[in-house]
């Protein structure tokens, strides 16, 4: 659900951990404990492994000591922000098999771009490269959804004047939920791109405010966590 699935798409995205979404069901949490165990994982940081921390959206922290794996992070969640239940995003969940035949799941390139809108400044530019990976090879055969996903993420003044151009009823049926489609449609590209730049610090700021008690909670598992070790 990370940078690397960003890599698999080739949004290539330089990431030293495996970041993993999880179903959360007592039989999975037992695959998990199982595979955890096989790589020799052990946690680091906070929060506890509790699957009550877990669905109020933290992430779980774990370092590999397996020797084939050796330093490897990886972090596991239940929960993302405006991301829908884990069910819709395995129903639509884009599947690779390398030529071993082994199969790895990774969010939809659209569940992917939201799971990214972080305050992270270095996210945005994945998210710019994956919508028009995206566009680039599906336009031939372009759906509804998919003229949708792309009016409404799309991140150049350029994509969004050729998307105006090219569906312009359908650019017009969103100009309300996002108003910028209608410079991209007059191609007033400076204002475009200010306004651009607005839509990335509003979600930052909704990120940051997600995150905030999350942020707050962690500090008092910090707290007892010293308070055990003293």
């Amino acid at each position: 659900m990370g940078g690397q699935a960003c890599v698999f798409y080739g949004a290539a995205q330089v990431s030293k951990d495996i970041d993993v979404l999880l179903l959360a069901d007592q039989a999975n949490f037992t695959r998990l404990n199982a595979a955890l165990a096989e790589l020799n994982a052990s946690r680091i940081a906070v929060p506890p492994f509790d699957p009550a921390a877990l669905d109020r959206g933290h992430a779980v922290h774990f370092r590999c000591h397996s020797p084939d794996v050796v330093g490897l992070r990886v972090d596991i969640m239940t929960r993302l922000r405006e991301v829908p239940a884990f069910a819709v995003l395995w129903e639509r969940r884009t599947t690779f098999v390398d030529d071993g035949g082994v199969e790895y799941d990774l969010l939809c390139i659209p569940d992917l771009v939201q799971a990214k809108k972080t305050q992270r400044n270095r996210d945005w530019p994945v998210i710019e490269l994956l919508v028009t990976i995206h566009y680039r090879e599906n336009v031939a055969a372009a759906r509804p959804p998919h003229v949708e996903f792309w009016l409404r993420e799309a991140r150049t003044p350029e994509l969004l004047a050729e998307l105006c151009h090219i569906f312009p009823g359908p650019a017009d049926d969103l100009q309300s939920k996002r108003p910028l489609l209608r410079l991209a449609r007059d191609q007033r590209f400076d204002e475009l791109r200010t306004a651009l730049d607005v839509e990335v610090r509003e979600e930052q700021a909704r990120d940051r405010a997600y995150w905030e008690p999350l942020r707050q909670e962690l500090e008092v598992f910090r707290r007892e966590h010293r308070n055990e070790s003293e």
